[in-house]
């Protein structure tokens, strides 16, 4: 396999709202620059990309695809991500490593909502940002609409690089607006024949050349200058400003295409050739000298440097083992290289490296700065991992994936399963991060949590296909919380005999809700408190107002014990109690039958006593969410807000599409983002995150203890 030093090297990562066509551009730009002999497809699953069986059955992408391929001499990376938001996690791994971005949107239907999201990504990663305007062939194309779409959402600093001549069925010409030609694809291959401009199209491209002149030189002062001396730039200086600006940020061009049709891809990859810049060009990446995030340090893209290679993707493919893909940031690499895994501190040893093209892999002997490749069988190495030298020590920074929006509960279908499972669930989140699985003790309960409901969908069934074990998925249980709003006095004795040594324990408490600061009750003479974090959250408070040594010293601790016991059990639905003051203020003993039992089992029970007594209530979670949706959609989200008890918080906008923030109770958010996909076509997503607990209204309370089948055991 040839080699490619790092100034003939470009990583473009293909992103945008689902369907907007990414494969088949990709599938394009393959084939035109002759890496593959035909232009698959993806509704008959014949594309590079989409070669994976629940990719080629669902007929979208849902891992990111790694292709590549050559133009004018230089190597083209490329990543092709899924449009679906709830496969977000795959597409910040691949703006992690590339350098440029292509946005693609459709001809007929301009920014969606998951171009906006990719659009923020870009600008999170900082990369350079192309504008793809794909399906111009499509009828009832409207490009001049879709243009002034993409201005609204994505700024002033949009120019059109290329333009359609015309849209519809006939597309077959664009206008490349920096050279003022026109370029005709009547080649089956994508080639395209280089004709002056028509004549009925002249006033429009010189009004786009105009505007990309003067973004050109808004850029640069020095261009600035000579562009107010001149009332022009040469072209020249056209291409050297766009250049600059196109590295800095400061121009998004904009680009048409046909992929379906092959019209327009040339362009794309001239630009990216000529225009577009090598990882070398970019600002140098942040690393952490021996993993420490306080000791920061830059990384130049040098092939002469120390060698340091970050894992942002892994894969497992069946009959080969687990694919660890990287970008190199530093440094030549090449088999036999032996490298420190810096996030982990083990070393690693590199076997065969492969330049991948979908599922088919080349080997290569030698990989240099700014490359992505994958390798083979590393012994512990994962997604967002290091590899550097022994003699320099640095860890990349790692990829911060989205909080995520949904989670479910699994239980085994087959007992004896729990550990295959655990070990199904493991890899999965090392390949990828952005699916999230908890067991939480409190509720004895496994919980997987991801970008939405097929991204959870997939992942159960890629357990049963490649681990061979099956789940039933269920509703999460809630961590809800028992608590008081009222106070009480109650006492409890708990005698016992049995022939021999018998147990005797007596108790009289204060209880009332825990507040910070409160009073105490004048009556009684505070002798000693201890206020306590509680491991679920809340505090409670323990007061000794015993006088007179009506309980010995010894016994006061197994009265809270007995207490901390059945607050962890719960006592009128069978959840954790918090925020409670109790105030132990009398009590007796018998001087042969009490015991630390005795007492535990007192203070036990007169807490529950006092607990029924004292108007308990439950409190539930409550979620801050932000649900971002097209203008005419925000009539049914608010009222389906209401419909789930939330409270409207506040509301914003961004461009056409509507923010709605709002706090609504977590136990009417299962499955929410599906709710939403479905209100709005696909065209709302939401986040949520956790914001307090708050009191449950009665009638859902009832509700729910009469589901519990928690009972406290009484001794």
């Amino acid at each position: 396999m040839k080699e490619y030093t790092t100034e003939h090297i470009r990583n473009i990562v293909v992103v945008g709202h689902g369907g907007s066509g990414k494969t088949s551009l990709c599938e394009a730009i393959l084939f035109t620059a002759s890496a593959i002999n035909r232009i698959g497809k993806v509704e008959d699953g014949s594309t590079h990309s989409d070669y994976r069986s629940d990719e080629i059955e669902r007929k979208i992408s849902i891992n990111t695809s790694f292709l590549n391929c050559e133009w004018k001499g230089v190597k083209i990376n490329i990543l092709d991500t899924p449009g679906y938001t709830d496969f977000t996690g795959e597409v910040k791994s691949a703006m992690k490593v590339a350098d440029i971005a292509i946005i693609v949107v459709k001809a007929f239907e301009g920014v969606e909502v998951g171009s906006e999201i990719v659009w923020d990504y870009a600008k999170q990663y900082n990369i350079p940002t192309i504008v793809v305007i794909n399906k111009i062939d499509s009828e009832h194309t409207d490009v001049l609409k879709v243009i002034q779409s993409i201005h609204e959402r994505f700024g002033n600093d949009i120019v059109i690089y290329d333009a359609p001549v015309s849209s519809g069925p006939n597309f077959d010409s664009v206008m490349d607006i920096e050279h003022m030609k026109t370029h005709t694809y009547k080649d089956e291959k994508g080639k395209y024949e280089e004709v002056e401009l028509p004549s009925d199209h002249l006033k429009e491209a010189e009004h786009y050349h105009e505007e990309l002149v003067e973004k050109d030189a808004e850029s640069d002062e020095k261009l600035l200058e000579k562009f107010f001396e001149q009332g022009t730039l040469s072209d020249e200086d056209i291409h050297t400003g766009l250049k600059s600006a196109f590295l800095q940020r400061k121009i998004f061009p904009v680009l048409s295409t046909s992929a379906i049709k092959n019209v327009g891809i040339a362009d794309i990859l001239d630009f990216i050739v000529e225009i577009a810049p090598n990882p070398q060009q970019r600002m140098p990446s942040i690393g952490f000298i021996d993993n420490d995030s306080n000791k920061k340090t830059e990384i130049q893209c040098n092939s002469n440097a120390e060698p340091i290679a970050f894992v942002f993707k892994t894969v497992s493919e069946p009959h080969i083992g687990e694919f660890s893909f990287f970008k190199v940031y530093s440094g030549t690499l090449y088999a036999g290289l032996d490298l420190i895994n810096v996030s982990k501190g083990k070393q690693e040893r590199l076997s065969q490296i492969y330049v991948m093209n979908g599922k088919e892999r080349k080997e290569i002997g030698k990989v240099y700065a700014g490359d992505i490749v994958a390798v083979v069988k590393l012994k512990d190495t994962h997604t967002n991992n290091t590899l550097s030298s022994k003699n320099f020590q640095v860890a990349i920074e790692p990829i911060k994936y989205s909080e995520h929006v949904i989670s479910q509960a699994i239980v085994a279908k087959s007992k004896g399963d729990e550990d295959k499972i655990g070990n199904a669930l493991h890899r999965l989140h090392e390949e990828d991060p952005a699916f999230i699985i908890t067991h939480d003790a409190e509720l004895n309960q496994t919980i997987i949590s991801g970008q939405g409901e097929l991204h959870l969908m997939i992942m159960i069934k890629r357990m049963k296909d490649r681990f061979g074990v099956d789940v039933d998925i269920k509703e999460p249980k809630l961590p809800f919380r028992e608590r008081i709003k009222g106070s009480t006095r109650v006492s409890y004795r708990h005698k016992k005999q049995s022939g021999g040594a018998g147990q005797f324990g007596e108790v009289y408490f204060h209880m009332e809700a825990y507040k910070e600061n409160s009073p105490y009750p004048s009556d009684l003479t505070i002798r000693g408190k201890e206020i306590e974090e509680l491991p679920w959250g809340g505090k409670i408070e323990f007061v000794n107002a015993i006088v007179g040594g009506a309980i010995d010293a010894k016994f006061i601790p197994a009265v809270k014990k007995g207490i901390m016991e059945i607050m962890t059990k719960g006592i009128i639905a069978g959840y954790p109690v918090s925020d409670v003051r109790v105030i132990l203020h009398d009590g007796k003993m018998h001087p042969v039958d009490s015991n630390e039992n005795a007492f535990k089992t007192a203070g036990k029970m007169a807490f529950k006593d006092g607990f029924l007594q004292a108007k308990p209530v439950i409190f539930e979670p409550i979620y801050e969410i932000e649900v971002q949706v097209p203008e005419e959609c925000m009539g049914d989200i608010m009222g389906d807000i209401s419909s789930r008890r939330g409270k409207i918080s506040g509301m914003d906008s961004n461009g056409t599409y509507q923010i709605v923030k709002a706090l609504v109770p977590l136990k009417e958010l299962y499955r929410y983002s599906t709710s939403i996909r479905s209100m709005t076509q696909g065209r709302g997503i939401h986040k949520q995150k956790f914001s307090h607990y708050e009191e449950m209204p009665r009638e859902t309370m009832d509700k729910v203890i009469s589901e519990s089948k928690h009972k406290v055991e009484e001794e």
